[in-house]
């Protein structure tokens, strides 16, 4: 198989472009339509599925396109990067998810009002991640040993996250929301959808400002676990560009989804840190073994499928049997 190291293109990296700021810009377009209202489970469940079919759809469209310019080998190839770079993105996300419940409860935002932020929160995070993969490809290009940095990092990671997983944080200690509150004029109260109001004469921030910093925040931390993650997968920027991107796209609804059940899926970061860890050994062991893309796949959606399935018997266990009838 001819080996393809890069296949985007500026044409298609202008048009993968085009169609994320087209999506956004539907987004922006409903969320003035319907205004601030409570997203129910049904409504994120139904966007959940878009995204998904979304980004399956880009997927069958990448392997035709890869197949008429390089051959059947390179499609399956690249597209099997594509999906597997997705699971683990999608995967990952979930705990950036569960801190945002954390954030948003913190200040006791409205559900109502929580979409305008998210969809700020998106559009930084796509921003600022394009820019972290441009430096991660960059490295790689300039010194190929950053990939045993990135393992060692991740398989940290994946440890770290295993220790931690369940444990509360107090976002009250957090040093940004201290310093921010010390330093940055802040009203008390809400503002609605405000991010900022003039208050005699001075432009004050609004709480739900600094929500959104901190949102913000929060995926640039997970960014530098996860898009090292993907980059074991694939060294090609295009595939971490697209398939970060359609993951980060779903990430409001998949919120929504889980806002009110997330304390069923207790298990499941323990999961995330098996995924991490093992993506950081394929990192190290490259040299001596190439992990093929189709096991890495499969692993990736089991070890997610047994810790769902896990948490979900866990939790009905210890809930036990609903009372009993006289």
């Amino acid at each position: 198989m001819t080996d393809i190291a890069h296949t985007g293109t500026p044409l298609l990296y202008l048009g993968f472009s085009t169609l994320v700021v087209a999506l956004l810009a539907v987004d922006f377009v409903l969320l003035r339509a319907q205004g601030s209202h409570r997203v129910s489970v049904r409504e994120a469940a139904l966007w959940s599925v878009v995204w998904v079919l979304a980004a399956g759809a880009f997927g069958g469209w990448f392997w035709w396109h890869l197949n008429g310019q390089y051959g059947a080998d390179v499609a399956n190839q690249k597209t099997l990067e594509y999906a597997t770079g997705y699971l683990i993105e999608k995967g990952l996300a979930i705990e950036n998810v569960f801190v945002w419940i954390t954030i948003f409860s913190y200040f006791a935002i409205p559900a109502e009002l929580q979409k305008r932020v998210l969809l700020w929160g998106v559009v930084g995070a796509i921003v600022m991640r394009a820019g972290l993969i441009y430096l991660g490809a960059l490295l790689i290009q300039q010194f190929t040993w950053i990939f045993y940095v990135f393992g060692l990092f991740l398989v940290f990671t994946g440890i770290k996250m295993f220790l931690f997983t369940g444990k509360k944080s107090d976002l009250g200690t957090n040093p940004l929301l201290r310093w921010l509150r010390g330093h940055v004029p802040i009203t008390q109260d809400l503002h609605g959808e405000k991010f900022s109001i003039l208050e005699n004469g001075k432009r004050i921030l609004t709480p739900l400002a600094l929500v959104l910093v901190l949102v913000e925040v929060s995926d640039v931390i997970f960014a530098v676990d996860s898009i090292p993650a993907i980059f074991a997968v694939t060294s090609d920027p295009f595939v971490v560009f697209t398939a970060n991107t359609f993951a980060i796209l779903g990430l409001r609804a998949m919120y929504f989804m889980l806002a009110d059940m997330a304390d069923r899926f207790q298990l499941l970061g323990y999961g995330l840190a098996v995924i991490v860890t093992l993506v950081g050994v394929k990192m190290l062991i490259m040299d001596f073994y190439k992990v093929p893309i189709v096991w890495m796949l499969g692993t990736v959606a089991v070890v997610l499928a047994l810790s769902v399935v896990a948490s979900l018997m866990t939790k009905n266990r210890n809930q036990g049997p609903g009372p009993q009838s006289a």
